[in-house]
């Protein structure tokens, strides 16, 4: 049913409370695990990206690495994916491209927008998605 699952995240507390939800449903289903982390990289008035961005680069492949980690420990072996761009459109698009079965999302992380809850990335995704999306309150 759920052959491949992309899991967003961030280091919210919601996203770590997400990934037990997520272990559950890669063991009943034996699905394939990808996780996502969506870098913003805001231009400067030059074009050129800044250091602060290079730091949050760095930031999400350490992120990844140590859920990756953690996953294993469980006994399931995931894939790290890293983009760049608008996190719910590029969310989207890895689902589509991927041909996911299933988005698990916490409720709210860190990826709330200056317009507030109602833009919120997880808000965008649900009705962006090109399939299911299972928010974890």
């Amino acid at each position: 049913m759920f052959k491949t699952v992309l899991f967003p995240i961030d280091a919210s507390r919601e996203a770590r409370e997400a990934a037990k939800v997520v272990e559950d449903i890669v063991k009943t289903y034996n699905s394939r695990l990808i996780l996502l982390s969506v870098v913003e990289n805001p231009p400067t008035e030059h074009g050129e990206t800044t250091a602060e961005v290079m730091t949050s680069a760095e930031a999400v492949e350490k992120l990844l690495e140590s859920a990756k980690q953690a996953f294993a420990q469980q006994g399931i072996q995931a894939e790290i994916m890293e983009r760049e761009g608008m996190p719910s459109f590029t969310i989207c698009d890895v689902a589509d491209e991927l041909e996911a079965n299933l988005i698990v999302m916490g409720s709210s992380g860190m990826g709330l927008t200056e317009e507030g809850v109602s833009e919120s990335v997880t808000t965008r995704v649900i009705n962006l998605s090109p399939c299911p999306v299972l928010i974890v309150p």
